[in-house]
């Protein structure tokens, strides 16, 4: 027997072999009547949290790159990046002999100018002037209008000087003489000095006016607008912040020669940080401002991080033929991982409904344009069909179907349940 065996060993393997995979293949049809292997969970009543997710990058609310004005050597640089600077803090100057002679010149205008809007806030000489020359033009201007009146009424009076001779000395004497009537001439000249008068009272008033109550608006303005040009002019030569914030980018060194339109600094708003994301015009309805939302980083491992929407914008834009809406949200617990430039993806939450029966999205099939379940019952899949309102990413509300809370649905149904093919004639 051995030797039979030794000799035909070469056939007997390759039969052995087949007996071996015919044993279990049998062995597996037997053992596998009469049980599933069918997935299943139990239907329960639940949270549903809908959300909307997209993806953007973080950016600061106010954000700036500053260039230089002017050329010249950079003489001074006061930052560094990581540093923190105030509005208006200068952040570096150029030399004051390596820039142009307007830059130098502005220095004088900037001081002079200044003087005069201080003077204008501060002094009371203007006014106290106005009034001295105000009651003066009233005076010449009564004295004027008296002389004009009574020669048109016919009391003129004016004093006339006469000289007499007493013990051979020419002595004056004042005399006032009375005129019932004044030549034409005489009475036109009067009227135009009157009318002279009159306009120059006009003038003094107006000039008190402006001043009676303080310094002028439009004189203030105008003595401001000389300092901040002389301002605007001497700031060509250096860089300053416009706002509070961050230094986070340098490229600004002491003895550079810099040119107008180098780059020198930017500058990030990092206490307020938001992303703005694209939400298709299907989501965008649900979309409101002060929503919650969560925010997740590839560059920030473990981290979950929070916001709310803060802007929606009303009008569309297509691009590649798909309507898009831009939603702004603002992460309201950033810390120092989080950095602009970085890429979220943000999940807004649009409805928090509770106590819901719940089916999972997974075991969710559509049969001819209905969505319908499979429920285990007595080892056997029903197909049930369904209507479902809200949906998160696994889950949908169950707003309408025969599927009772604790029924088994099954998560893996298969795509044929006979071998003819389609679902079978046992829904309920």
């Amino acid at each position: 027997m051995s030797q039979f065996l030794k000799n035909n060993r070469k056939f007997l393997i390759p039969i052995a072999i087949l007996v071996v995979i015919a044993i279990a293949y049998f062995a597996m049809r037997g053992g596998g009547e009469g049980q599933t292997a069918f997935q299943t969970v139990k239907v329960e009543k639940g949270e549903l949290i809908a959300t909307v997710g997209a993806t953007g990058t973080v950016r600061a609310r106010q954000s700036v790159n500053l260039v230089w004005q002017a050329s010249g050597s950079v003489e001074d640089v006061s930052v560094s990046v990581g540093d923190k600077v105030a509005a208006e803090a200068v952040l570096a100057s150029l030399s004051s002999t390596s820039v142009a002679q307007n830059i130098i010149l502005a220095q004088a205008d900037l001081v002079n100018a200044q003087r005069v809007l201080d003077d204008l806030l501060a002094s009371d000489t203007a006014r106290a002037q106005s009034w001295i020359v105000l009651r003066a033009s009233q005076e010449d201007y009564d004295k004027a209008a008296d002389l004009y009146n009574a020669m048109v009424s016919g009391d003129y009076e004016y004093e006339q000087i006469t000289y007499t001779t007493i013990r051979g000395m020419r002595v004056p004497t004042v005399e006032t003489v009375t005129v019932g009537e004044v030549d034409e001439e005489t009475l036109a000249d009067a009227k135009a000095d009157m009318e002279l008068k009159a306009a120059k009272l006009d003038d003094a008033q107006r000039a008190y006016d402006r001043l009676k109550d303080g310094p002028n608006a439009s004189d203030v303005a105008a003595a401001q607008a000389r300092v901040d040009a002389a301002q605007a002019t001497l700031d060509m030569a250096r860089l300053v912040a416009p706002f509070a914030g961050t230094v986070t980018d340098v490229q600004t060194l002491v003895g550079d020669q810099v040119n107008a339109g180098t780059f020198g600094f930017r500058i990030d708003d990092l206490s307020s940080l938001i992303v703005d994301v694209e939400i298709s015009e299907v989501d965008i309805n649900s979309i409101a401002v002060g929503q919650p939302v969560t925010l997740t980083f590839d560059a920030i491992l473990g981290n979950e991080y929070h916001g709310e929407v803060i802007q929606v914008t009303q009008a569309g834009s297509i691009v590649q033929g798909v309507v898009n809406f831009t939603v702004t949200v603002r992460i309201t617990d950033a810390d120092e991982l989080v950095k602009p430039g970085m890429t979220a993806a943000v999940n807004i939450t649009v409805k928090e409904l509770k106590d819901q029966v719940l089916i999972p999205n997974r075991a969710v099939r559509l049969v001819n344009g209905q969505r319908v379940v499979y429920v285990l019952e007595g080892g056997l899949p029903v197909m049930v069909e369904v209507r479902l309102g809200s949906s998160s990413d696994t889950m949908s509300v169950l707003i309408d179907g025969d599927v009772q809370e604790g029924d088994s649905i099954i998560l893996n149904p298969p795509a044929n349940f006979e071998p003819g093919g389609g679902p079978p004639p046992f829904a309920r």
